[in-house]
């Protein structure tokens, strides 16, 4: 609950954050974002709070320290991928300044579509924009970046509002510097 009610769908306005995000989102494919969400202090520790240059160095000396560490998901094809995306994200960086830049172009592609789901069954999975940025993060060589976990990202980083009609978090678009 406390995630839903003060970070999910929150508009993000740094960098480490949406690596952090894109990271988690990884890790959570086939899983239940709870599972994710009760590691994730555990993750941060072991990420180094998620510095994407230094996740970027990593070595197998720290895959096997990842591996080892049983607060994290402890997946070698996803501790593989998150290294490896850290060096796509700082390629990303550098061509449009920012990963935040590189992320929001995707929701504003076209005119915002206005969309107060009722229920969980009215909320999409995917989306053509969720497609466009997972199709452009492959082609870019980011691993663990299909257009479910990509629309799950811009929904936890608050670049689409999918708060249900009856939340009191439907009708709020709030930033944060997380």
């Amino acid at each position: 609950m406390r995630y839903h009610d003060k970070e999910w769908g929150t508009s993000l306005r740094n960098d480490r954050a949406f690596f952090e995000l894109l990271v988690l989102q990884g890790f959570q494919a086939g899983l239940a974002w709870r599972t994710v969400l009760y590691k994730r202090e555990a993750f941060r520790e072991a990420f180094h709070n998620f510095d994407v240059k230094r996740v970027a160095r990593y070595t197998k000396a720290d895959v096997k320290r990842l591996l080892a560490d049983s607060g994290i998901i402890r997946n070698r094809l996803k501790i593989a991928a998150a290294i490896h995306n850290a060096g796509r994200f700082l390629e990303i960086q550098r061509e449009f300044g920012s990963f935040e830049k590189y992320a929001k172009q995707f929701v504003y592609l076209r005119k915002p579509r206005k969309r107060t789901p009722t229920s969980w069954s009215d909320v999409p999975a995917t989306t053509a924009e969720s497609d466009a940025m997972s199709q452009d993060l492959k082609k870019r060589g980011f691993r663990f970046a299909g257009s479910t976990i990509c629309y799950a990202f811009m929904q936890a980083a608050g670049m689409v509002n999918d708060h249900l009609a009856h939340c009191f978090r439907a009708q709020k678009r709030e930033s944060s510097s997380r």
